[in-house]
């Protein structure tokens, strides 16, 4: 299964909640964030709730408390250790921020799992606040998508991953919001999308899905994800194993082929005079 590469959304997909919201809402932030929202792009907002949380003595520490706090289904964990011990190579991007996300996969003993984290910048600063800042600097230029947020869009990434794997590599996606749709129109013939029935992503997939090259397989909570990406795996196995026995049969098919080539003739009978 090395040439399978599985990328995960974050939020609703891995954990089952926006850790975004879990935090501000478990925090007591909920009335201003929602005051904010109107006015402030999301990204920037999540930065300024984290200034707000700093202000009124709230550490980074109650931050990760309540983030290992967030649900997730009781099959996710497993489903991601399966999915790597096969062989596969597993990645995130997300729209969370890296010490949201650093945080709950090394409360769930996952961090060593994953090769790849595409997020937006977290990090604690010098005053012990956290600060979180935009995958993509929109203030400075724009990614040039109209489909993602401007400051990050999932796109983009998958293009690049794309490239790095030079077509070796299949490349199943999971996610549930607006914002995994655009890599799902970025996937090829030979990929797999598995959105998650009745969010966002699957509306707008069902929405038009002619204009997803990918297998499309939809799943609806842990259990359902375990299930149909394990299935995925198997069947990209199956497929994998059947080219290798071909181009082994291929190959020896040529090897006894130049074999009779390189044997002596027959003499040719006498004719008789």
């Amino acid at each position: 299964m090395a040439g399978t590469v599985v990328v995960f959304d974050f939020d609703k997909t891995i954990i089952d909640c926006d850790s975004d919201n879990w935090v501000v809402d478990d925090l007591g932030f909920t009335d201003l964030f929602n005051q904010l929202l109107p006015i402030m792009p999301w990204n920037s907002l999540m930065d300024r709730m984290m200034k707000e949380l700093h202000a009124q003595e709230k550490t980074i520490d109650d931050i990760a408390e309540v983030l290992k706090r967030a649900p997730i289904h009781p099959r996710i964990v497993p489903a991601i250790k399966s999915a790597h011990s096969l062989g596969c190579e597993l990645r995130i991007v997300s729209d969370a921020n890296m010490f949201f996300v650093e945080t709950m996969l090394e409360h769930l003993g996952l961090r060593e799992y994953f090769s790849e984290i595409n997020t937006n910048p977290g990090f604690v600063d010098e005053e012990g606040r956290l600060r979180i800042i935009p995958y993509h600097d929109f203030t400075k230029s724009s990614h040039g998508c109209n489909i993602c947020p401007p400051n990050l869009c999932k796109g983009m990434i998958i293009e690049r991953i794309q490239a790095s794997l030079e077509g070796r590599k299949k490349i199943i996606y999971l996610g549930d919001g607006t914002g995994d749709y655009c890599p799902s129109l970025r996937l090829g013939k030979a990929d797999y999308m598995m959105p998650r029935k009745n969010f966002p992503v699957w509306d707008l997939i069902c929405g038009n899905p002619l204009l997803i090259k990918a297998e499309i397989h939809e799943w609806s909570d842990g259990e359902g994800l375990e299930r149909v990406l394990l299935q995925i795996i198997n069947m990209i196995s199956v497929e994998e194993n059947k080219d290798n026995s071909a181009q082994l049969i291929s190959v020896d098919c040529k090897l006894q082929t130049i074999s009779a080539s390189n044997q002596a003739l027959p003499q040719a009978l006498p004719v008789p005079q």
